[in-house]
């Protein structure tokens, strides 16, 4: 294949260490843990701990294949979403990368907005809080206003980011290191606690409100613990992220561009080690909040509720699990977790500056300024102000939504690993399935089906992210219809581009569209063409034929074939997007080193509205007006623009 133009294969940036990559996901997933042990007591009551094993086996034997398995097919840092774009072309394929890229929005705006309401909440609960001014009090005014902080520090820049992540994260992990051994350790030498514990949980004393089993026993236990654990799905949150942040991870100097086997085993032990870390940290976090806390100090409006962790470390529980916890402690472990979380935020903003200009401009679904850094970073700024507004900066209100986002990337994940080893395999159908994925994706399925259950509310955010992505999508699409869109030409053969390069230089030259495969032969086309026309026998006349392709595309490269057949030049265009910028892109190119051709088109009586769609969505309708329109956008004077004439 010879390519008029070539693009560039562009360049990684700086590459790390993966461990120290480990700490910038870990910002995303182990921040967390400044709410999630709290809202899993909210959700599950006193079965917590229980429903917490269920949720890290489902995290140890069911994300993590599914995105060690993501890795190896998506190095680019491109994740699931780009898995299921190339196993579903055209535009279906659209339609689920559009809906899926409103649930992602759903998840990285969230994670912004809960992350700086519950940095709030930890700041307001701050005994040296008090003295800061009455707005400063307000969580929801305090919550916009690191929102604002947030997208000011990526209007100026944000460098050294891994170097700040590692420092954040090591900080934070040590703390929780004490707050959590501090409780473990307790219950070692006070096991009462857990004998308490477990007694209530076995005499249905579950702090349920409205528990969905009434009922004594293991078999009843297990039974809600099935049906809780979804609740307590935010302790998933990480993995997408950890995909995401593959091209930054450093690999072996064998690597190469379309299979970097030494990033790929680092992405993956990045995923095993923070799979591990955070199991651990939930398992002992959540032991230690259920049995050492007040049950209703971690309900709504508790002193605990969503920072059981920081209520330990300053010392607030009756028991004396730590001479180091008070307010001293507290304020440290307050503040390493306010900017954890307030770097979690950070961390979604990247997400959603690389997700965004990846893939709406590139389908004509965004205005261009959607590539430019600092034009997202103050719409996505507006954007969380409005939904912290909304939910008043309340953090558990926004759980729902937040699982929701995560649950499905997580389920499309499953879906396209699923997809993807069916393909690649040979053989029967069922020995093409890989049985164990579909299991996973089976439970994935389920968890996302109690959330959207148990919290509708999510769904309808949701919904109204990937109700603004279609209708701004299909806008912009409208409105950039008119953009001329050729990346590139890129031609057969040797001889192709010589015969091209030919008729670039004949003098007024006539270009005729033919329909290929259409009754007619080219000498009937010609003969018609002449006599409608009033074209002269000797007027060079080139026939053009030209093929669609994916016509979902915005940008395309067609490809071309420049043939001599008796006497009649014929370019036949193969992979366009549309016919209508593929007519206007070869007269353009034409008449740069000669007089502009003329276009000659027959009459259509076709219903100009249904034209007009058909070329929006189809690449095809109207095609001379919108030659004509093409042509006039991209070249302002008259004098080189290509004529269009209609017969």
């Amino acid at each position: 294949m010879i390519a008029a133009g070539h693009e560039s294969e562009g360049h990684h940036g700086h590459q790390s260490f993966w461990v120290w990559v480990l700490c910038l996901t870990g910002v995303d997933y182990f921040s967390t843990l400044g709410y999630q042990p709290s809202m899993a007591f909210e959700a599950a009551g006193r079965l917590a701990p229980l429903a917490t094993v269920l949720l890290v086996l489902v995290t140890l034997f069911g994300a993590l294949p599914v995105y060690c398995y993501v890795a190896g097919q998506s190095f680019q840092g491109q994740g699931s979403i780009s898995m299921l774009e190339k196993l579903m072309r055209g535009w279906t394929g659209k339609f689920v990368v559009l809906v899926l890229l409103g649930f992602a929005a759903t998840d990285y705006v969230i994670t912004k907005t809960l992350s700086a309401a519950d940095a709030a909440e930890h700041l307001i609960h701050n005994p040296h809080w008090h003295s800061m001014p009455e707005w400063l009090q307000s969580q929801t005014l305090l919550t916009m206003f690191l929102l604002v902080m947030l997208g000011g520090v990526f209007l100026k820049g944000f460098s050294e980011v891994i170097g700040l992540a590692v420092a954040l994260v090591a900080v934070y992990l040590t703390l929780n290191v004490v707050v959590i051994g501090s409780g473990l350790s307790y219950l070692a030498e006070h096991p009462a606690a857990i004998t308490d514990w477990w007694q209530k949980v076995q005499a249905g004393d579950w702090m349920l409100k409205n528990p969905p089993v009434e009922g004594t026993g293991l078999g009843a236990v297990a039974l809600v613990c099935v049906l809780f654990f979804p609740k307590l799905a935010l302790g998933l949150s990480g993995f997408e992220t950890g995909v995401a942040v593959m091209p930054l991870i450093r690999g072996d100097a064998s690597d190469t561009f379309d299979r970097p086997a030494g990033r790929i085993r680092n992405a993956r032990k990045l995923l095993i080690s923070a799979a591990g870390i955070m199991s651990v940290y939930l398992l002992g976090s959540s032991m230690v909040v259920s049995t050492l806390i007040p049950a209703e100090e971690l309900q709504t409006g508790g002193a605990a509720a969503n920072r059981a962790l920081a209520y330990l470390a300053h010392g607030e529980c009756e028991l004396q699990l730590c001479p180091w916890f008070g307010d001293t402690f507290g304020t440290i472990y307050d503040i390493s977790t306010v900017l954890i979380l307030w770097f979690a935020g950070a961390s979604a903003m990247s997400g959603l500056l690389n997700l965004v200009p990846r893939y709406l401009p590139r389908y004509g679904m965004a205005p261009e300024w959607a590539k430019k850094i600092r034009a997202l970073v103050v719409l996505f700024t507006f954007i969380n102000i409005l939904v912290t507004a909304i939910f008043q900066a309340d953090v558990q209100a926004q759980g729902g939504a937040y699982a929701t986002g995560v649950m499905v990337l997580i389920t499309s994940a499953c879906v396209a690993t699923v997809i993807d080893q069916y393909r690649k395999r040979a053989g029967s159908t069922i020995r093409r399935i890989a049985w164990p994925y579909v299991g996973i994706t089976v439970v994935f399925v389920y968890v996302t089906m109690m959330i959207l259950i148990e919290k509708p509310e999510g769904m309808v955010i949701a919904s109204c992210f990937i109700g603004t992505v279609f209708v701004s999508s299909l806008i912009s699409r409208w409105l950039r219809s008119t953009e001329l869109r050729l990346l590139s030409f890129r031609f057969v053969n040797n001889e192709s581009h010589f015969l091209w390069d030919a008729l670039r230089h004949l003098e007024f030259p006539v270009l005729v569209p033919h329909r290929s495969g259409a009754d007619r032969t080219l000498a009937q086309k010609e003969e018609q063409i002449r006599r409608e026309h009033h074209l002269d026998p000797n007027m060079p006349i080139v026939f053009v034929e030209a093929t669609l392709g994916d016509v979902s595309e915005f940008y395309h490269s067609p490809i071309i074939e420049v043939t001599d057949e008796e006497g009649r030049f014929i370019i036949r265009v193969t992979k366009c997007a549309s016919i209508a910028h593929t007519l206007a892109s070869i007269a353009l190119e034409l008449s740069k080193s000669g007089t502009p051709p003329e276009l000659h088109f027959g009459w259509s009586d076709e219903n100009p509205l249904a034209m007009n769609l058909g070329f929006v969505l189809f690449g095809e309708g109207n095609i001379p007006w919108m030659v004509r329109e093409l042509i006039t956008k991209a070249e302002p004077d008259p004098a080189r623009q290509p004529r269009v004439i209609i017969g």
